[in-house]
């Protein structure tokens, strides 16, 4: 098993500058005239002005210094590089925290978050709150290796729990996700308890619910409201995932071809997932964020290999737990209003699949809840976390 490696991001200008010319060449053709500007999609206007920001304001070297602001390392897991961020904070080595992404995110997600999370004292907090932070790539994802052929959250979590037991060397750990994050923290949960002779997680923390319980079938009025919102969120909101679960190479061919497409592509996600009550991106996202998320895939070539995370979900046999079974160790849900695409089950829902310990509902905040509202976020993972 590899040794964790320091690494420092140091994009060449040749790639930068590839990157850029494509962004100032790009063909703009008409948006529809009729409906409003994200009826159809990624509006037009603004993808527009930050293409403008992009070009004439984004200083991607300033973006890069900030990113290397916090100890970034690689190990190899199973013949694969995984690339993670290790902060050893106040908690001094004895509160790790492992803290995972999804699709279309990264690493940066949590930036906002590190700070009150692992230094809590410098930011208004108590030192008693204080953890480790451990934040990887996802496989094929940002600065981690592009796996030969897809890998699923299933396999994340056994490479996870790895880099955290034997690269990393702690004997338990606490684990947070959202998105396929969330998956991959249930896995943990799931497969790598710390009850378990060799250790591992000993509880979880979720802002979308990841695996389902076998008996499936709504039990109350609540739930059945719950599946027929979902559906309908699904139906408006889930071609994406149907394209890259079962035609990635396809999509995967035009998005590398084309850097703006791709930041179309992930931006509008940003704009229909989080919770932007009057409309505007921007009252909740600064473009410098934007771009520079967008970024992470772009510099890596990363846009393909992530979308084959979607293949390799229905590759690993999807997310339902055995007959009978759920997770065990004591896991906490942040339910946040604005996600109206991922719609946080009811309560009675969850623990049939979770041993829940910890309910949150968000005042606001939505689907990237830790870039959103970092405050609320990083609150509700102490509140989570101090029984523990």
């Amino acid at each position: 098993m590899g040794e964790a490696r320091p690494f420092k991001i140091d994009i060449a200008d040749e790639t930068l500058k590839r990157i850029r010319e494509r962004i100032a060449t790009y063909r703009w053709f008409p948006a529809p005239a009729a409906g409003g500007p994200w009826q159809f999609g990624m509006s037009a206007d603004v993808m527009k002005d930050i293409q403008a920001h992009w070009l004439d304001r984004y200083d991607w070297r300033a973006a890069e210094a900030e990113l290397n602001r916090y100890p970034h390392f690689k190990a190899e897991i199973d013949g694969l590089d995984i690339h993670f961020l290790h902060i050893v904070g106040e908690a001094e080595g004895k509160r790790p925290l492992l803290m995972t992404h999804g699709w279309p995110g990264s690493f940066f997600e949590f930036y906002d978050a590190i700070g009150p999370l692992a230094f809590p004292s410098q930011h208004g907090g108590s030192v008693a709150d204080a953890f480790d932070l451990v934040i990887p790539s996802l496989p094929g994802y940002g600065f981690s290796g592009k796996p030969t052929a897809p890998i699923g959250q299933r396999k994340t979590a056994n490479l996870f729990n790895t880099l955290m037991r034997e690269v990393l060397g702690y004997e338990t750990y606490l684990a947070q996700g959202g998105d396929w994050g969330s998956l991959v923290t249930s896995w943990l949960g799931f497969e790598h308890p710390a009850s378990a002779p060799q250790g591992g997680c000993r509880a979880i923390h979720l802002n979308m619910m990841g695996l389902r319980p076998a008996a499936a079938s709504p039990q109350s009025d609540a739930e059945k409201e719950w599946i027929a919102k979902s559906q309908a969120s699904m139906q408006a909101e889930g071609a994406y995932l149907m394209e890259q679960a079962t035609k990635p190479q396809t999509l995967a061919m035009a998005l590398m071809d084309s850097p703006l497409g791709t930041a179309a592509w992930i931006i509008e996600k940003f704009h229909g997932w989080s919770d932007v009550p009057d409309g505007n991106l921007f009252s909740v996202y600064s473009k410098d964020q934007l771009i520079t998320n967008a970024m992470i895939y772009l510099v890596n070539d990363a846009i393909a290999t992530s979308v084959w995370y979607y293949a390799a979900f229905f590759l690993e046999g999807g997310g339902t737990l055995p007959e009978g079974q759920r997770i065990e160790v004591p896991t906490g849900f942040a339910n946040y209003p604005g996600d109206t695409y991922m719609l946080m089950p009811p309560r009675s829902w969850c623990e049939r699949a979770y041993n829940v310990q910890h309910w949150a509902d968000m005042p606001k905040g939505g689907h990237f809840a830790a870039m959103e509202v970092p405050d609320l976020f990083v609150d509700d993972l102490r509140k989570w976390a101090r029984p523990l």
